[in-house]
């Protein structure tokens, strides 16, 4: 993980400095906004910037999204001054990180914003066949094509196999081809020079050349523009891209890293995708499994988030009950594990005793696939739990219901909007809309830090 530090931080540099790298990071140090801007264009890159509260945070946030260039920025100020937090994630800073610096604090932000975990759990024997033959092509510098249903964990798969490859100890960058309009993609990912186009107010590297001597995650490729495959195909077969604007090839050296969500043999026959292209990237292909293929997984992924979330909220990690358990595998889990580690943030949250019962356990489509074999305790356990969830809801409107869900999820969070909206599944605007609305109703809004405590005395 490499951080970018930017600002004096009151002098508290080299402290949250040798946290980060007791944790792994690599550190990087600026004293100025134009500075970290700078370091960001040449293709040294971040996976996280933190940014003394002092310095213009919404003028690096705007530079930043104005460039596209993606990594979240973590404000950090002297105390835990609430009027310093809320005008640091008002600026659009992810998180808010009291000086001096907590080890445990700073370590939670770094896995909670960067998510760059390249451990894959599992169990079942379906995955284990996956994970073998990951371990088998990882060494090379062939390029992997991964697939598989949304939240099956592709991009997890990645830095797995970047993990193992000869390249760990350099640059993973991932660029996701479907967030980025098609006629930005094309600088995004070969740069650009100076005066190359409106807004290019200077030089930047792009992803291929940021990621030289590493590997590069093409992710969800199946959205790339055909024009722009032609390009890439090139810089594939010859190693060597042209900068937007620029009159001399730039060498590379890359192992590429592709994901699809879709059929890309189904797009060559359709003309959407490039038959030559789909070649050149499907040397190996992975498949991910649907977690619902992999049924003795759950249970081990779910034990593996309530642990991630118990710590990254300063709460016990809690054991699930015969009855959670059991609810757990009677789900279709449409959103595999994607789904699955929302729904444990969820549990980690809302458990209130000794273990995690299956009422604490809210799933989204009450129901087990048609063609799953559900054990005909679990789906009466399942009725049983969906029952009692509905029943203290009838003759409320949805309103009401969302209301009261926002306000208990955000007193689980002692406040915190990031954490609450990361959990209820929503953008973090919007869950300041909800409660900008709430609180013009009268009702009560958690600020930060406040919310459940243990009583004292």
């Amino acid at each position: 993980m490499r951080l970018l530090i930017i600002g004096s931080l009151d002098g508290h540099i080299t402290a949250a400095g040798k946290i980060a790298m007791d944790r792994g990071a690599k550190v990087a140090h600026v004293q100025s906004i134009p500075s970290g801007l700078t370091q960001l264009r040449s293709g040294q890159g971040a996976d996280l910037v933190m940014i003394d509260v002092k310095l213009d945070i919404a003028n690096l946030v705007s530079s930043l999204k104005n460039e596209r260039i993606h990594v979240p920025v973590v404000a950090c100020g002297i105390g835990t001054s609430a009027d310093a937090a809320v005008a640091a994630i008002k600026a659009g800073a992810k998180e808010y990180v009291p000086l001096p610096p907590n080890a445990e604090l700073i370590a939670a932000v770094i896995a909670a914003v960067t998510e760059e975990s390249t451990s894959v759990v599992f169990k079942d024997a379906a995955m284990a066949s996956t994970i073998k033959l990951a371990e088998q092509i990882a060494p090379s510098d062939a390029s992997v094509l991964i697939t598989g249903e949304s939240g099956t964990g592709k991009e997890v798969m990645a830095r797995f196999l970047h993990a193992k490859s000869r390249r760990s100890g350099d640059k993973f960058v991932s660029v996701n081809c479907a967030a980025i309009p098609e006629n930005l993609l094309e600088s995004e990912l070969f740069g650009h020079e100076k005066g190359a186009f409106t807004g290019a107010v200077t030089r930047r590297i792009g992803k291929f050349e940021e990621a030289n001597g590493g590997t590069l995650l093409l992710d969800e490729i199946s959205e790339m523009h055909p024009r722009l495959q032609a390009k890439l195909l090139r810089a594939i077969q010859e190693r060597e891209i042209d900068r937007v604007g620029g009159n001399q090839p730039v060498k590379v050296n890359i192992r590429l890293v592709a994901t699809s969500n879709r059929d890309l043999e189904d797009s060559v026959k359709k003309g959407d995708f490039r038959e030559d292209l789909y070649f050149r990237l499907n040397v190996f292909n992975l498949r991910m499994p649907a977690l619902r293929e992999r049924p003795g997984d759950i249970i081990p992924l779910a034990e593996h988030f309530v642990r991630k979330y118990a710590e990254a909220n300063g709460v016990p990690a809690k054991p699930l009950s015969p009855s959670a358990s059991e609810r757990l595998k009677g789900h279709h889990w449409k959103g595999n594990v994607r789904e699955l580690e929302n729904t444990m943030h969820r549990a980690v949250l809302l458990a209130s005793g000794s273990t995690i019962e299956s009422d604490n356990i809210m799933l989204t489509g009450a129901r087990a696939d048609a063609g799953a074999v559900v054990p005909p305790a679990a789906t009466a356990q399942a009725g049983r739990a969906a029952t009692a969830d509905r029943a203290p809801l009838v003759g409320r409107t949805v309103a009401d219901v969302e209301r009261d869900l926002i306000i208990d999820t955000l007193q689980h969070c002692l406040g915190n909007r990031t954490h609450a909206a990361n959990i209820l599944g929503i953008s973090i605007r919007t869950l300041r809309n909800k409660l900008k609305q709430y609180s013009q109703e009268g009702v009560p809004i958690p600020m930060p830090g406040e919310g459940e405590r243990v009583p004292t005395g």
